[in-house]
This record gives structure tokens, sequence and C-alpha cells, in this order.
């Protein structure tokens, strides 16, 4: 086992555990009828003691060192394009400021995606403070678990080992100073989600889901967990949002039209844009050059590039 792998798996900050999110104890139909006696200061003790009660358990949010905002990219279902709205959603906030730092976190342990589509391989190299250096490509600093394992090497771990890594690749990287950090995060709204959102300040939200009913019930229950963890949700992406016919130009919505803006109404958020069903995007994402750093001209790149200027709009500003 190499330095990077002991690390990974023992050194460093220890990890926290936190299972579910608490809740107040007695159940919430004794405390609406404690609410309804009380009032004035007794209700001001009462919300104060509730907040109390919600925070046992949960662990300390600290910023990662360097890092001005977090940005995260979250589905409820896998093979939505989310990985894929991550890697150029980077590329395209650095396109349209390129002041900007820009990092990418892929934190996806059993299925880390991002080395492939950054046509990035090797180990990250450890600093003087035994701190993980990530791997640079077309301007972004990336980590991901699929730097630390064979490509064919599956991760078959048990959730504490699983947890323990996330942590490690929360707090042990250097990223040097970033003004913004993208985190591909895996789909679902398990320990994973619930540990970064928990652990680090995150700035906002984005939620990726094709039109299709069954995609768009779980991205539902993702946008619903953020706002539970009191992370701001900036917005849904809908992705595969039609298909247009190379040689007639006709354009058909494979996986139903309009699903996310529908689903956009009724959680009060946002459409931040949509992105076609294009092979261009499959193509260039599985060739490691994403369409927003090779074909910048096309219109696919150009939805991604509109996509990440609704993101920094609506982006609260950065700590000073």
């Amino acid at each position: 086992m190499g330095t990077w792998q002991r690390l990974l798996l023992c050194g460093g900050v220890s990890f926290r555990g936190g299972g579910g999110i608490p809740v107040p104890l007695g159940g919430s139909r004794s405390l609406v009828v404690c609410r309804r006696q009380l009032s004035g200061a007794d209700s001001e003790i009462l919300k104060q003691r509730r907040t109390q009660i919600m925070s046992r358990g949960l662990p300390k949010q600290k910023p990662i060192e360097g890092v001005k905002q977090v940005i995260v990219v979250a589905s409820g279902k896998g093979g939505v394009g989310k990985s894929t709205t991550a890697v150029n959603l980077a590329l395209a906030l650095a396109a349209n400021d390129s002041s900007k730092a820009i990092g990418l976190l892929d934190v996806d342990v059993y299925g880390p995606s991002i080395p492939k589509m950054m046509n990035l391989k090797g180990n990250p190299e450890l600093s003087q403070n035994n701190l993980m250096r990530p791997l640079l490509n077309y301007g972004i600093a990336c980590m991901s678990m699929g730097f630390l394992v064979e490509d064919t090497t599956p991760v078959v771990w048990r959730g504490l080992m699983v947890m323990s890594a996330v942590e490690k690749l929360l707090r042990q990287v250097d990223w040097g100073q970033l003004d913004y950090l993208v985190v591909d995060m895996p789909p679902g709204t398990g320990d994973v989600q619930l540990s970064v959102s928990q652990n680090i300040p995150i700035s906002g939200a984005v939620i990726v889901s094709t039109p299709q009913d069954i995609a768009l019930m779980d991205a539902h229950k993702g946008a619903e967990m953020f706002r539970k963890v009191h992370v701001p949700v900036l917005g849904l992406v809908q992705n595969m949002s039609v298909f247009q016919c190379p040689k007639c130009k006709h354009k058909t919505h494979i996986f139903g039209a309009d699903g996310a803006r529908k689903l956009a109404q009724t959680l009060d958020l946002d459409v931040l844009g949509d992105i076609p069903l294009h092979p261009s995007i499959r193509e260039t994402s599985d060739t490691g050059q994403p369409v927003v750093f090779s074909q910048p001209d096309s219109d696919e790149a150009k939805a991604y590039l509109r996509i990440a200027t609704e993101v920094v709009r609506r982006l609260p500003p950065p700590p000073e």
C-alpha cells in the first residue's frame, strides 16, 4: 500500500460519523401543542431549545482551506448526465472568467468518472504537509477517487470506509487558492450527500435531471434534501431535453418535454438551462475532451456557458 493510500484510509483528520438528520425528541405533535401554549419570551426560549436539539450530533462546518465557494452538482438518480454537467460547468466557469481559479472534486467513490472525462491519469503527489496535490488539465484542478485506484478495480467498501475516504478528499487536498470548487456528487440522498453538506459550507447546489418522470421524482427528493440541510438550491438543469436529427433537423423529445420546468415551478426554483441530447456531448466526454473545451463555439458548449453565468449570478457573495 502506497503513501497516498495509507493517508487516504488511515491518516489525517478523523471522520466523525453522523447518521440521519436529528429530530426533536417527543415527536412533532407534542411540539405543536407546546407552541400553542407558549408565547412571547417563552416561545423564543422554545425556539432556541429546538435549535440546540436539532444541532446535536452534527459536525461543525469548516471551510476547505483556500476555497472561496463550493458548488455541488447533484441528482437523485444516476445516468442523467450529472458528471458531464459538472465537468462542463467547471470548464464554463473558467471560460466565462479567465481570472477565476476553478477546481473539480469527484466524491462519487464507487463510480468516479472525472478522470476519464478530464483525460487524467496517475496518482496525486503529496505536498510537504502530506496533502494530496490535484491533477491539472484544461486549467482545472481535479481530485477523484479514480486517481487512487486502478481503472478496473471496484471499490468494495462498507459505508464507514467510504465516509472516511470522502472526509480525506474534503480535508486532505492542497487546492491552493480557488474561487470555485465544483463538487460532482454521487446519485441519491445518502450518507455521502449528508456528510458533504454538513461538513463544509456550500454556496449552492445544482440539480441535474432529464425530463423523464422517473428521473424527476428523484430530482425532487434531491432538492428537498439540500433544503433540509440548509443548502441553497440554485436551480435545475434539464439535461437531454431534446434530440435533433442531424439530417432532417426534426426535433424529438425522447425523454418527454419540459418535465424539469414543471418540477422547478413546483419547487419554486428556476431552470438554469437546457442541454440537448447530442452525440458530440457524449463523444467529447468519452474521449476526455469536454465539449466546452473542444467545441467552444457549438450550441452545446454555449448552453453550458449560459448555465455557468446563471449559477454565478445566483451565488451569494464570497466570504472576505
